[in-house]
């Protein structure tokens, strides 16, 4: 079922999101749901803060994880339960990010570099995913999202002033 997103700059996107104690159906059907508005909207990556529930819940699209070939990849959408992020390589890295939730924005972010992302299938088994580049920084980005941050916070006070200014403006 398709969910409406949250937008900045609603409040609730700052809100640290509950951990998931146990994964039944209610959690599966979240997760169905999230999937269906990430394809819905065009994203590669959703959590479901994002969608108004503060829950610790990640998809993203594993396809992005190998980005070195021209070859398009089918989407390959993985669900992460809980996920915790361990910096691999902390040398800075710099990519393009934007957010369904940050509309008409996209922005340059250093992130560390490679980074592992450890959780829960929603079968409740324990699943990691390593990626560096674009991959590792939607890994990132999202896991933020569980801790009430987004993107723009990793701007600087002009650029962000300058989205708000915009966005004010509509």
């Amino acid at each position: 079922m398709l969910r409406p997103l949250v937008l900045y700059p609603d409040p609730v996107l700052a809100k640290v999101s509950e951990p998931v104690h146990h994964i039944d159906n209610s959690v599966r059907e979240l997760a169905l749901d999230m999937l269906d508005t990430l394809k819905t909207v065009g994203g590669i990556g959703i959590a479901a803060p994002q969608i108004g529930i503060f829950r610790r819940i990640v998809i993203i699209d594993k396809s992005l994880e190998d980005l070195t070939d021209d070859v398009e990849k089918p989407q390959d959408f993985v669900f992460v339960v809980n996920p915790v992020i361990t910096v691999i390589d902390k040398v800075k890295h710099i990519e393009n990010e934007g957010c369904l939730s940050v509309p008409e924005l996209r922005a340059k972010v250093a992130r560390p570099r490679r980074v592992a992302m450890e959780g829960l299938d929603l079968d409740g088994k324990p699943v990691r995913y390593e990626g560096d580049g674009y991959f590792g920084a939607c890994l990132q980005h999202e896991v933020d999202h569980l801790d009430g941050k987004l993107f723009l916070d990793h701007l600087s006070y002009l650029k962000r002033s300058m989205y708000e200014k915009k966005m004010k403006k509509k």
